[in-house]
């Protein structure tokens, strides 16, 4: 009976890693490989695929202005989020529960309700095709997103504590800063994880609000369609390669990640 349950998970894990696989195996082939029957691996591996990604600057400079705008906006909406959710957690007033819902009502809705409100706005005030645009649109689903998960972590931590901070003559500003903060570290670690990751997957607004100079490594890949046809085996390099900054994340925030799952709202 043991066996059998650890037969499930492996089978699982193995189900999972299928696409990744049949994914690497693709950029280490020619398209006519590809194209020219069925193989569980690369009978004759190049790494052609990879250099034209590395050298093309159409291609890497995809990668370079999805970093620049996820990593704006992973810092954006952690610095927003953490009065927010403060002030959910210790505070009550008139309408906070409505409120909360509002923002988390904002992460519900689908992205293309706001591609064209967006796209004019930036537009006029000259901000289309920049970094700070997608940034600063993706703030809109990532803030609630991010105040939903360290307000559920902040409401774990005893306001004693803040009580106990003032008496001893910290300000705010310390307090938050050096006690605190620090006390939520598992929280600021998983809300940043998802920010980033949400942000890094995102097509429809980011390929929207951007043309050249900064366009995502997401919306190059939907135009490798070329007069020879569509090129496999530079789309799965492409492919490899946008899943490595995600990995390099999760490898950093492994063991918040774990914690938040344990102990915070995720």
């Amino acid at each position: 009976m043991l066996k059998r349950i650890r037969i499930i998970p492996t089978l699982y894990i193995i189900f999972l890693m299928l696409p990744i696989y049949w994914l690497l195996t693709m950029a280490l082939k020619t398209n006519a490989e590809i194209l020219g029957g069925f193989s569980l691996w690369p009978q004759n591996p190049t790494l052609a695929n990879f250099k034209t990604i590395l050298t093309d600057p159409s291609w890497y400079n995809g990668y370079i202005n999805s970093t620049i705008y996820v990593a704006l906006n992973t810092v954006i909406s952690i610095s927003v989020a953490l009065p927010a959710a403060y002030a959910f957690s210790r505070y009550r007033f008139m309408g906070d529960k409505h409120l909360f819902f509002w923002l988390l009502s904002n992460r519900m809705a689908p992205p293309a309700v706001f591609v064209l409100p967006f796209f004019q706005l930036y537009s006029s005030i000259g901000l289309f095709d920049t970094h700070i645009a997608v940034a600063l649109a993706h703030c809109l689903f990532n803030v609630p997103l991010a105040v939903w998960i360290l307000e559920g972590f902040m409401s774990g931590v005893p306001k004693e504590i803040d009580e106990t901070a003032q008496i001893d003559g910290y300000s705010f500003g310390a307090f938050f800063a050096r006690i605190f903060t620090p006390l939520i570290a598992s929280g600021i670690g998983v809300a940043a994880f998802f920010c980033f990751m949400f942000s890094w997957v995102e097509l429809l607004i980011a390929r929207t609000l951007t043309s050249v100079d900064a366009k995502p490594i997401a919306a190059v890949m939907t135009r490798t369609v070329s007069a020879s046809g569509l090129d496999w085996g530079v789309l799965a390099a492409a492919g490899v390669l946008t899943i490595v900054p995600g990995a390099i994340v999760i490898w950093f925030v492994r063991n918040h990640i774990a914690k938040g799952f344990a102990l915070g709202r995720v």
